[in-house]
């Protein structure tokens, strides 16, 4: 029998419920000091404490997992945990492609797979001297947006750099990635591409809540100018949104021609949840400024499904589970190797 496994963070709680709602095992690589919380859900039937995520590539982990004939899930904390060269070295067999979140967590790598699948981008900004308009700086992998900051010039640039160096948020010798700032409606565009049945699936859309930007403005204008703090972009929270149906169609197609554009440039593709992630402006244009190749934390408002998985499936589907049928089809019918790596 297969068991579910993940990292005890970011999504795990969706995940392991899922698992157990298709009657999987389930089973929490989980850090000391979480211990106590992870242990209040019966869902999850077995814990590996460890002390650091990373030992996840211990071979005393490896074998426990191995021997629950287990398939291990990736979500935002592996990612900002773990180096791509420790990611592709797992053993257990990940859930979808594990050599496309390398695509994930580099910038350059991410705009050529995003500039390939023609998703509508910001341009982005080659080096501080050339800012001639307003700006989001980011760091490089899935740091949730800490660290992330917006500038208007060079001077503002290495301002602010300077100020988060100081503070401990970034280091020194950190490659930072500027882009030219989208404005507009947040929208978290999260999809499911299944290799066993060759269909997307539009799951549904979230906007992230991010501190202390969001509470910028609450603040009077002449308070926000007497302050030098460099506001965070830090997600702190998700909230649900429905789109207009008249931009779905758009929607469809812009996840299609991601799961195109993945199976030529990072095989096996895009199996499994993933996520474009950008805004739409007054003109209802959507632009891409990322994209996540996995489960993303968003997910977590609709674990009783959501608008548009209802439109799918005549029962209460969440990502997590909608994973774990995905996986329990595989296994069913011989088919593990075509949505794991």
């Amino acid at each position: 029998m297969t068991a579910i496994a993940t990292l005890g963070s970011h999504c795990s709680l969706q995940v392991l419920k899922g698992a157990k709602d298709e009657g999987l095992k389930t089973i929490l690589v989980c850090e000391k000091k979480r211990e106590k919380l992870y242990k209040r859900f019966p869902f999850i039937d077995e814990l590996i404490i460890v002390d650091s995520f990373k030992e996840v590539l211990d071979q005393k982990c490896q074998s426990i997992l191995e021997e629950n004939n287990a398939v291990l899930i990736p979500h935002g904390t592996l990612v900002a945990q773990m180096s791509s060269e420790e990611i592709e070295s797992i053993k257990t067999p990940v859930f979808g492609n594990k050599w496309i979140l390398r695509w994930e967590s580099d910038r350059e790598m991410k705009e050529k797979l995003m500039r390939e699948a023609k998703l509508p981008m910001p341009e982005p900004v080659t080096e501080p001297s050339k800012i001639e308009k307003l700006v989001i700086v980011k760091r490089q992998g899935a740091a949730g947006g800490k660290g992330y900051f917006m500038a208007a010039n060079e001077e503002d640039y290495n301002s602010k750099r300077n100020q988060l160096i100081s503070e401990g948020i970034i280091s020194k010798d950190e490659t930072l990635y500027i882009q030219e700032y989208a404005a507009g409606v947040l929208a978290y565009l999260t999809f499911f591409y299944s290799p066993l049945r060759e269909e997307l699936e539009f799951f549904g859309v979230d906007q992230r809540h991010e501190s202390d930007i969001e509470g910028l403005g609450r603040i009077p204008a002449d308070q926000q100018l007497k302050s030098n703090k460099v506001p965070s972009f830090n997600v702190i929270g998700n909230s649900p949104l429905v789109l207009r149906e008249s931009l779905l169609d758009e929607v469809y197609t812009m996840g299609e021609n991601f799961v195109e554009a993945a199976k030529r440039v990072v095989a096996p593709g895009m199996n499994g949840p993933f996520c474009i992630e950008g805004v739409y402006d007054e003109n209802a244009k959507f632009t891409s400024f990322e994209f996540s190749a996995r489960i993303v934390a968003g997910s977590n408002i609709y674990m009783d499904g959501s608008p548009y998985y209802s439109l799918l499936f005549n029962e209460t589907m969440s990502m997590g589970k909608r994973i774990a049928r995905e996986i329990k089809t595989a296994a069913e019918s011989g088919q593990i190797d075509k949505i794991t790596t």
